[in-house]
């Protein structure tokens, strides 16, 4: 892999010093250039690592979620891209690629930062070496794939240079509902979607809505969602991207770091064939019939790398959807993130953003360069680093998570989003028949997560269920779930069934904490048990935790028998199941469908956007830009 050479960061005005070819492969050869003192060395394996001051330089992955987890897994996977300092990567050329063993990561907590010096992450004027070194002493990459940091107990948002205003300016708003919507000539949408089936599947229901408003809509996804997609009644276009393989990467290396060097190049080739994918998705004619199709806006989730660059290259405005916070705000932390301090979490955003555009930054301005004709971003800049008009919808009920104060009039909580599948389902009539022959069960399944025992899990579900008493549904999934020794009355093993059919019929859920997942169970007023994996999953536990609609989330690596039998006999309690009703009847008159249409009607600019006269200079770049979050 070659370091980008181009306008990535202004270049160093030291001497320029370059290794050669034979040194950087010998290992163990050293540059030096002004501040910056860049050491090469092989580890046990022969792998080529770059030392930067001594420290190595990181590289980092983007979870759905990033990292991003809906439905069934976390959508876009995680991909390992060189965050090598472009002071240094303009003028180094390593092969193969830059490799940090997880174990350089697990530092200690860096606790008792200075205000000052965290707000320093805000400097758009900082080089990105700068700001590297900064994150290094501000922030820890865990093992669950999340940022960890920590300030002194005095600090306040003021006193890191964030308040509570709006990052807008405005904060009151006329509700959604209440908005007199403006007529939008038939459009040709495209919604590039990244992610997996629960990822998928609101944004199917959301095009459909809007071809009942008049529109043609392209869903772009990967080409494993084809058949459910053009069933669906969308046209479809495919992706780059396997998310099955993204699935089972996310959970052996629990986020950001992958565990050998042997798995960077799938990564990175899963990331290159996203991007490279955008663009004839916007433009290209249909792959099957021929029909011509020209976008006249996108729809996208951020795990779609590159879709804001793709609207700027096209001169299309764009819309965000997204199933976690993605906004800063002083309410709750960025998901990928932990933060002890409330003063911190809007910080956390910034810091995020900032490892990611680090590990994205070089594929990002490739693409720019050669296929979009831009100019390349010339700054590392995050979430604060400048104002963005990009509209964005949450796709989560108000009454679990209210719209933060913070957020101004871009910015919609839609509402969950479901499609109707129960409808069309016809069940087992093994499974009607045991569901008739008793209480109802109370369901556990992790959807795609792969299970790294089992085996072992089967059998602590098993145990709970005969210590509590209860029936009990295992749905399989890609995990291996239900290896049974013998058949249990009070178990039924289930292979796949449409969760808006199945939920209604049990009395409480366990799952990984998916958005789609989470929503299903709320709406069915089960009280939820939440196992995360990684990325967004604790966030949704929590959140469900706080509602007072399921026990604290256990993560996957506590997963035990006691740990178990204490969630379940939680989720029974009456009080527990009043709340549920309670929140489901509060969820009952929402129609998160209709409101990200009608968000999108709402922001959509009623004026044609103007070609510019000539090129203009690239701002100061903002990761909430590149991944169409303002």
């Amino acid at each position: 892999m070659e370091a980008s050479a181009d306008l990535d960061q202004p270049r160093s005005r030291s001497k320029e010093v370059e290794p050669s070819a034979e040194q950087v492969r010998d290992g163990n050869s050293s540059l030096s250039s002004g501040e910056v003192s860049v050491e090469f060395e092989k580890d046990d394996a022969g792998v080529t690592a770059a030392m930067v001051d001594s420290r190595p330089v990181n590289t980092v992955l983007f979870s759905n979620g990033a990292g991003k987890c809906s439905d069934d897994i976390a959508g876009a996977g995680m991909f390992r891209a060189n965050t090598m300092p472009a002071e240094i990567s303009n003028h180094v050329k390593i092969e193969p690629p830059l490799v940090v063993k997880r174990s350089k990561t697990e530092r200690q907590s860096h606790c008792n930062i200075r205000p000052e010096e965290a707000a320093q992450i805000f400097d758009d004027r900082m080089s990105a070496q700068k700001k590297l070194q900064l994150l290094n002493r501000i922030a820890t990459v865990k093992n669950d794939g999340t940022v960890e940091f920590e300030l002194s107990g005095d600090v306040t948002p003021e006193t890191l240079g964030v308040g509570t205003e709006s990052i807008h300016g405005q904060v009151d708003e006329e509700p959604i509902d209440e908005t007199e919507l403006p007529y939008i000539p038939p459009l040709q949408i495209v919604m590039l979607i990244v992610g997996t089936r629960g990822d998928v599947q609101p944004f199917v229901a959301i095009g459909k809505k809007l071809q009942d408003f008049g529109h043609r809509v392209r869903l772009a996804t990967h080409s494993n969602f084809k058949e459910f997609v053009l069933t669906s009644g969308l046209e479809f276009y495919p992706l780059g991207g396997d998310p099955k393989v993204l699935a089972e990467y996310m959970v052996k290396n629990k986020g950001f770091l992958p565990s050998g060097p042997s798995e960077i190049p799938v990564q990175r080739s899963q990331m290159k064939d996203i991007i490279s994918s955008l663009l004839p998705a916007c433009r290209e004619p249909d792959i099957d019939s021929g029909i011509s199709f020209k976008a006249d806006a996108i729809i996208a989730n951020p795990p779609a790398y590159g879709h804001t660059h793709v609207a700027e290259a096209l001169k299309i405005p764009i819309h965000i959807f997204f199933t976690m916070p993605w906004t800063p705000t002083v309410d709750f932390p960025h998901p990928l993130s932990r933060v002890k301090q409330s003063a911190g979490y809007r910080l956390s955003y910034q810091i995020v953003d900032s490892l990611i555009w680090l590990g994205i930054r070089d594929m990002i301005n490739d693409v720019r360069k050669k296929k979009l004709k831009l100019r390349p971003v010339t700054y590392l800049s995050g979430s604060q680093g400048s104002d963005s008009d990009i509209p964005h919808g949450y796709i989560w009920s108000p009454h679990l998570v209210p719209k933060p104060k913070d957020w101004g009039p871009k910015v919609d909580v839609v509402g969950f989003c479901f499609l109707d599948l129960a409808s069309n389902y016809e069940p087992p009539e093994s499974l009607v028949n045991w569901l008739k022959a008793g209480p109802k069960p109370i369901y556990i399944g992790f959807g795609s997560l792969p299970v790294q025992e089992p085996a072992k899990m089967t059998q602590i579900i098993v145990e709970a269920l005969e210590k509590t008493k209860q029936r009990g549904i295992i749905n399989k999934g890609w995990g291996g779930l239900g290896s049974l020794a013998e058949a249990k009355d009070f178990v039924y093993l289930l292979d796949n069934c449409p969760h808006d059919w199945l939920f209604p019929h049990c009395a409480a859920v366990v799952h990984h904490g998916g958005a789609g997942t989470t929503a299903a169970g709320l709406k069915a007023a089960c009280p939820t048990t939440i196992v995360p994996f990684f990325g967004d999953q604790p966030f949704w536990g929590e959140r469900v935790h706080g509602r007072g609609v399921g026990p604290p989330p256990i993560p996957v690596d506590d997963f035990s028998l006691k740990k178990l039998v204490d969630a379940i006999e939680f989720m029974l309690d009456e009080k527990v199941k009043e709340r549920a009703v309670e929140l489901a009847k509060a969820m009952e008159n929402e129609d998160g469908v209709e409101g990200a249409v009608k968000a999108f009607l709402k922001h959509f600019p009623c004026k044609k956007i103007e070609p510019d006269p000539e090129p203009r200079e690239s701002s100061p770049f903002s990761m909430r830009t590149c991944f169409g979050c303002s």
